[in-house]
């Protein structure tokens, strides 16, 4: 059982385990799912909270001037002791300045939002899944109820257990689906919001560059 258990568990005076067996067959892919989505909400919060605690926005700074006045040699020296990710495709632009600075700053972006978007779609995924997995166990569940109904030939105090059970089974397998979906779009919601904030920074970068190549083509 996982996290996403506990509080439905709770609420409904239940323990996990009760829920699990509960929910019927449909409750192993769900538990699957709630695995994979707890997994990657855990990695990449990780992952953000080290990246910011690498940022180093003073060094950029200093790595532009020194590009502004063409000490590429000296950006690329002070790039290389930085772990801000900025630092790292600035370095990998001026090492490939020759070429173009604009599309070897470019390349090296791309490869940092890979970093960035590694395990979203899989994120994306347990949250649409999630509820339709529940929606699945609904169905499931009142096929056995009506198919209870009908080996009873309709004596509803004859299947009074199975037709709770199955009524049970399609609420709790609802329940669950719902709470994953809910409780996993909260941090990938804010997941996002920090690849886009981490996307606005490198365009201003980007833009500074712009200038300081216009800048190299008129002093030429």
């Amino acid at each position: 059982m996982t996290a996403f258990n506990l509080p439905l568990a709770f609420l409904m005076g239940h323990t996990p385990m009760e829920l699990f067996k509960g929910g019927g067959p449909i409750m192993w892919p769900i538990i699957i799912v709630s695995f994979l989505a707890i997994t990657v909400i855990i990695e990449r919060m990780i992952f953000t909270i080290r990246e910011a605690l690498s940022r180093e926005p003073e060094v950029i700074e200093k790595m532009l001037e020194k590009a502004k006045v063409r000490d590429f040699e000296g950006a690329i020296a002070l790039g290389k002791k930085s772990k801000d990710f900025i630092a790292r495709m600035l370095v990998y632009a001026f090492n490939h300045r020759e070429q173009s600075l604009h599309n070897a700053f470019a390349r090296a972006a791309s490869r940092e939002f890979v970093r960035y978007h590694q395990g979203m779609p899989t994120l994306d995924t347990c949250i649409t899944a999630a509820p339709l997995l529940g929606l699945l166990g609904t169905i499931t569940g009142m096929m056995n109820t009506f198919g209870a109904l009908g080996t009873t030939g309709g004596d509803i105090a004859s299947a009074a257990g199975q037709i709770t059970g199955g009524v049970g089974e399609a609420l709790i397998a609802t329940a669950m689906g719902l709470v994953i979906a809910i409780v996993g779009l909260f941090p990938f919601n804010y997941l996002n919001s920090k690849t886009d904030e981490a996307r606005i920074e490198v365009a201003d970068v980007a833009n500074s560059l712009d200038s300081i190549v216009a800048k190299v083509e008129v002093g030429n």
